[in-house]
């Protein structure tokens, strides 16, 4: 579907829709990555100079409680629009109910080298190859004290590409004890296929390691600052029914808080014919949307409730998220249907949700 095919059912002003309206052409012809720290800035001048408050959708709060936290509707920003938190007070105030940053990496690094990013926009997709690209946990954390946001923020955290993977579990527990106290939840990606070898982290036996592992220090730093930080898990779309089974049981084995359903996929079905279509890298967007439901609604078969599910993968209509929620999501995230339907997209997946 494409830009406007939809009615925000949310009366707001519209106004920052309307912005979007009139800049997604010249965005479109500007490098993905270029157009991608452009809105970001231009988000944070909206924020900063109070404008954003008076032209952001309202959208009517619809509060959820999953992971023992208090969302303020159930339509979250995914990670990977903003790594290293530095829009956050932008972005929350397009209406979302929380906010995921990262993923980000014990030490800084550049990611793969560009260009890393392209559009599909026939099939409403995105392939990025970034390769985790961000400054480090430590410039993540300095802007995360910075932000004015007080909803719920998780804290995406990775391996950096250097660490050898079976040394990962080391880069996870370092930026768990860093983010732990600034977070209102972390999930750990294993999930990405930019990352040489991180999905490996998958397989029963190397996901059982280290789920037992962040369990252990999860309960440590809960004594250590007082608080319980839920952890989520961040699976992909590709999986066999038969891994989706392993990992919902070690999930319930090792107590782990939620699960984030689903990364981007390695398949090319549907774009492959598509200018940039056979790009190597992790596809989004439309063509995911039934994989990543299909992952949810078996989790949820399995999982039976012991923990929430976020759905997450080709949401570009409120009838996407809709979707999520009756496959078994407590919680949706968007984040390339944001780019191709804009601000708009929130609220109307809020509606639609609301309306279940």
């Amino acid at each position: 579907m494409e830009y406007g095919a939809h009615s925000d059912p949310v009366k707001t002003k519209g106004h920052l829709q309307k912005m979007f309206s009139l800049f997604r052409p010249a965005l479109f012809r500007l490098d993905p990555e270029v157009a991608h720290h452009l809105t970001l800035r231009g988000l944070s001048s909206l924020h900063s100079s109070g404008l954003s408050s008076f032209i952001a959708p309202r959208i009517p709060d619809d509060p959820r409680i999953v992971m023992g936290l208090a969302f303020r509707n159930p339509v979250g920003l995914a990670a990977g629009l903003d790594k290293n938190g530095d829009c956050i007070d932008g972005l929350a105030a397009l209406g979302f109910g929380s906010i995921e940053i990262g993923t980000v990496t014990p030490l800084p690094q550049p990611g793969n080298t560009k260009p890393r990013l392209f559009r599909l926009p026939p099939a409403n997709a995105i392939i990025n190859r970034m390769g985790f690209n961000n400054d480090g946990v430590d410039a993540l954390i300095a802007n995360v004290k910075r932000a004015q946001y007080r909803g719920v923020l998780g804290i995406n955290i990775g391996k950096n590409a250097l660490t050898p993977i079976e040394n990962a579990a080391d880069d996870y527990l370092a930026c768990l004890r860093k983010v732990y106290e600034h977070a209102g939840y972390i999930t750990i990606n294993i999930s990405s296929p930019n990352t040489k070898n991180l999905r490996h982290l998958q397989d029963a036996d190397a996901l059982s390691k280290l789920l037992a592992l962040l369990k252990a220090e999860q309960q440590k730093l809960a004594d250590t600052h007082g608080k319980y930080v839920p952890i989520a898990l961040k699976i992909a779309p590709d999986l066999e029914i038969e891994q989706i089974i392993q990992i919902a049981r070690l999930l319930m084995h090792h107590r782990i808080d939620g699960v984030i359903a689903t990364n981007t996929t390695v398949s090319r079905e549907g774009v492959g014919d598509l200018p940039h279509g056979t790009e190597s890298g992790g596809l989004s967007g439309a063509p995911v949307r039934s994989r990543s439901t299909a992952v949810i609604r078996q989790l949820a078969a399995e999982l039976r409730g012991a923990l929430p599910i976020i759905g997450v993968g080709g949401i570009l209509s409120g009838a996407d998220a809709a979707e999520k929620i009756k496959a078994g999501a407590s919680l949706v995230q968007l984040y390339s249907g944001l780019i191709y339907r804009g601000p708009a997209l929130i609220g109307e997946a809020c509606a639609a949700i609301r309306s279940l």
